[in-house]
């Protein structure tokens, strides 16, 4: 039983060392204002001043085409002493322009909502190199799927063989060479441990249904988007965050790629989630997460089943 836990944690870990060193040295080519530009001339649903009105931060190293990679959080506007933390992360998949546009969209509210009750940290575009292409792709610039490309531990037996055998070697669904060998996807790794969500959002499309992977009872409907599986798949991200960290993970798959919901569909879908988190959080059990010393939190080993 321990060496199985020691796998698996050097798994989860496996993005924490020789691999970040070899990305985490490149410097962005382009600035959180120059990225704005792009992002915001390309999505017209957001524009370049959205972008640059929301205030993102650009964090460590850069992607194969030089882009950064930017989140913001948004405090709470209750006195819960200790507020639940939620993680939204959109475009994961760059021709997903919808799951970008969105987030920038509840962006706005959440600057200006004063008493939602969570601290956010928002990721509205986690693979800017397959969104910024001529022809957007699903895949990050060296042509990998960043939603197979998480280490779960069963990606070394099932990612790649899965891939000949049931996409047949379609690819746009590559999960790469190697567990946790993208920039983007150890960036993402890495913010899930720096942060410790209690929650993640994870936005996608257009299959137009509500996703959930984690340990509590799943929503049924948000809005319009009502719970339909779509399955756990080697080095996705509900794998990895919902089944392995045991994160309540929520997907929210828009109904289209590119047209945005109507601003009513969105109130609704925001509305809803919003109400699902604050029933459900208080009552999900602790993370796969331990505290060491006053400011380092690394995974802690699983119950024994």
């Amino acid at each position: 039983m321990k060496s199985r836990y020691a796998r698996l944690l050097a798994g989860l870990f496996i993005f924490t060392t020789s691999a970040v060193a070899d990305s985490a040295a490149l410097t962005p080519l382009a600035s959180v204002e120059r990225a704005c530009e792009r992002i915001g001339t390309r999505l017209k649903d957001v524009g370049v001043q959205t972008c640059l009105d929301a205030g993102l931060i650009a964090g460590e190293g850069a992607t194969h085409r030089g882009m950064p990679m930017m989140y913001r959080d948004y405090l709470p506007g209750t006195s819960r002493r200790t507020p639940f933390r939620v993680m939204l992360i959109g475009g994961i998949h760059g021709d997903e322009l919808s799951s970008v546009a969105i987030s920038f969209q509840w962006m706005k509210k959440l600057a200006s909502e004063r008493l939602q009750p969570f601290h956010w940290r928002v990721v509205p575009c986690a693979n800017p190199d397959g969104l910024l292409v001529d022809a957007a792709t699903r895949t990050n610039a060296r042509g990998v799927d960043l939603n197979r490309n998480f280490a779960t531990p069963d990606w070394d037996a099932k990612a790649l063989e899965r891939w000949r055998k049931v996409t047949r070697y379609d690819p746009r669904r590559f999960p790469g060479s190697a567990a946790a060998s993208e920039y983007e996807t150890r960036w993402l790794m890495n913010q899930i441990q720096e942060f410790r969500p209690d929650a993640i959002v994870s936005i996608h499309a257009p299959w137009g249904v509500l996703d959930y992977d984690g340990p509590l009872d799943p929503p049924q409907r948000f809005g319009y988007l009502r719970l339909q599986p779509l399955g756990i798949y080697p080095g996705s991200l509900g794998n990895y965050a919902g089944v392995v960290l045991r994160l309540p993970t929520i997907t929210l798959e828009l109904p289209h790629a590119e047209a945005m919901p109507t601003n009513a569909q969105s109130q609704r879908i925001w509305a809803d989630m919003l109400g699902w988190l604050e029933r459900n959080l208080p009552n999900s059990e602790p993370p796969l997460f331990q505290r060491l010393g006053d400011s380092h939190w690394v995974l802690r080993a699983p119950k024994a089943p």
